[in-house]
């Protein structure tokens, strides 16, 4: 596939300052990448179409199967939710951090929700550690209050015995009164929900499947810097095509706002789940949505037209993913 780079310039920028001093490192959230539905390999079953719609505030894809088997074929689902990793927790954006469903997904089959399972498992090290946490009856989830609640109240030699294991560590800082004793967790969380799905014989199935997307952040993007390294200039080029044009665009923005570089929103898509099928994807179709009319979108794909004010659509046909997609959107507007 030919991955030409694309960029969409606007034409009116705002004139709001969002932080005037430099970006510091905690200034910066880093996105989870999300994908669609995973499917076991089946040859019988293909997908007639995907669309997917994607923006700073949901995921929404709509799939529709074809069985060519002359019996029903059923195939283990799965949403694999990103693995959150308790040391990188404080700078990943999560939508929904208490919840085990923290991307806040849903499915319909045909229209109707499905009744997902879920399996989770804590890993250390890539040692999976959840019968021991189970069984000290702590919270699996590393980002929930509930989990730091937990960890707070540990007695003081169990602290020093998990501090020991590598699960634990000293978590104190000082919040503006003072330090404050806490704990923090060291493990990772793999969350995957599942289900069973058959695909009747010889007919059709619509699966709809959506989530709010885990969006990484900047206060202010290096894209226009003039203090950025060559190495990060290559990083964006080759992440989001981020072409002559739109670094002008975004210098223009950030002359616009005194001076100060506009924040920026990241989003990663893993698309290439999509090549397990009887065939290549028969009409695919992506529409991404920027958000706001000022603001600048850059992401690397061919034929993209702009479909509304802050709409821009891509369609392929007989379409076999061979790379991920990544989205960067610049934007001084707050949403």
């Amino acid at each position: 596939m030919d991955h030409t780079k694309y960029f969409v310039r606007t034409v009116v920028f705002a004139a709001l300052c969002f932080g005037c001093a430099a970006a510091h490192a905690n200034d910066t959230m880093a996105a989870l990448t999300t994908g669609g539905l995973v499917f076991q390999t089946n040859p019988n079953i293909e997908m007639r179409s995907e669309d997917l719609s994607i923006s700073r505030k949901r995921i929404d894809v709509r799939y529709r199967f074809f069985n060519h088997a002359s019996v029903d074929q059923t195939v283990t689902v799965a949403f694999p939710l990103p693995e959150v990793d308790a040391q990188e927790a404080s700078n990943i954006a999560v939508p929904d951090d208490d919840s085990d469903n923290f991307l806040q997904f849903r499915t319909l089959i045909d229209g109707r929700e499905v009744n997902a399972r879920i399996e989770q498992k804590a890993f250390l090290a890539g040692r999976d550690v959840t019968a021991r946490l189970q069984a000290l009856k702590l919270p699996l989830q590393p980002r929930a209050k509930k989990t730091n609640a937990a960890l707070d109240a540990l007695p003081p030699d169990l602290e020093q015995q998990l501090t020991k294991e590598g699960l634990v560590h000293d978590g104190s800082y000082d919040a503006g009164k003072g330090m404050e004793k806490h704990v923090a967790p060291d493990w990772s969380l793999r969350t995957t929900y599942y289900w069973e799905q058959t695909f009747p014989a010889g007919r059709e199935l619509i699966i709809e499947h959506s989530y709010a997307p885990s969006v990484g952040a900047s206060v202010q993007t290096a894209v226009a810097s003039k203090d950025a390294s060559a190495q990060e200039k290559r990083e964006y080029l080759a992440r989001f095509c981020t072409e002559t044009s739109f670094i002008s665009g975004v210098a223009a923005m950030t002359k616009k706002n005194g001076g100060a570089p506009p924040p920026e929103f990241r989003i990663a898509y893993v698309l290439k789940t999509g090549a397990n099928w009887a065939g290549p994807i028969g009409d695919f179709r992506l529409t991404v949505d920027k958000g706001e009319p000022t603001a600048l979108v850059s992401f690397c794909e061919t034929g993209v037209k702009k479909v509304g004010p802050t709409t821009f659509e891509v369609r392929k046909t007989n379409f076999t993913p061979t790379r991920d997609l990544d989205i960067l959107i610049v934007d001084l507007s707050p949403q």
